[in-house]
């Protein structure tokens, strides 16, 4: 996609991280979740306000995006920029995006001030974040070869020996590998100079995939 990054950080998918973190006897549950749309984020919200009812605060932020193009924070109730922006803030500053942090708040008696408020919710998130499994997402290049049962054997260790991944495999008339590449033409070279031009390769798209750190 033209303009678009071919890379950015998120959180490993199907992991959520739970920390808390206690200032003059307020406590902050901190919980951080990868998240894939709007309504994601906003549903992982409505289960932590329904689970953390007791709470005073269900404070917010997250980041969408390959570019972190959309962001959105919410207070809560708390005074004006002082939680949901920090939190925010923390996601940014991470390099993070596909990512919701809710920071629940239980008050304990003594008012924090403004600052005091930014700190909690900027420490809650950032202790949570330290100890979440992050993976880099990588935009590749799809494509879809078919090829003759004596030939696929060669022709797939030719294509993982110069970089290009065999994500799938179909086995029918013919063997139809799905490639994963960073050019399609590089592709289109390969499986040329493996199979003296007798396949060809059809282009399928892109697809994000993620990388362990």
């Amino acid at each position: 996609m033209p303009g678009e990054p071919a890379t950015y950080l998120t959180l490993k998918r199907d992991v959520e991280t739970r920390e808390m973190l206690e200032v003059k006897r307020s406590k902050f549950l901190a919980v951080v979740r990868r998240v894939d749309t709007e309504d994601d984020a906003r549903e992982m919200i409505a289960d932590l306000r329904r689970e953390f009812r007791d709470a005073r605060h269900h404070c917010t932020a997250f980041v969408l995006g390959a570019r972190g193009e959309v962001t959105r924070s919410n207070d809560d109730g708390e005074p004006s920029g002082t939680a949901g922006a920090p939190m925010l803030e923390v996601l940014r500053g991470a390099e993070l995006s596909d990512v919701c942090a809710v920071v629940v708040r239980w008050f304990g008696g003594t008012l924090l001030g403004a600052g005091g408020l930014v700190r909690a919710y900027s420490d809650a998130v950032t202790l949570a974040l330290a100890s979440a499994p992050v993976v880099r997402r990588e935009e590749r290049m799809m494509s879809r070869v078919s090829l003759p049962h004596a030939e696929a054997g060669r022709v797939e260790s030719e294509l993982r020996s110069r970089g290009i991944e065999v994500l799938d495999a179909e086995y029918s008339a013919d063997v139809s590998l799905l490639l994963a590449s960073t050019s399609l033409e590089q592709v289109e070279v390969v499986v040329a100079e493996a199979t003296s031009g007798t396949s060809a390769v059809e282009p399928a798209g892109t697809r994000w995939i993620d990388r362990a750190q």
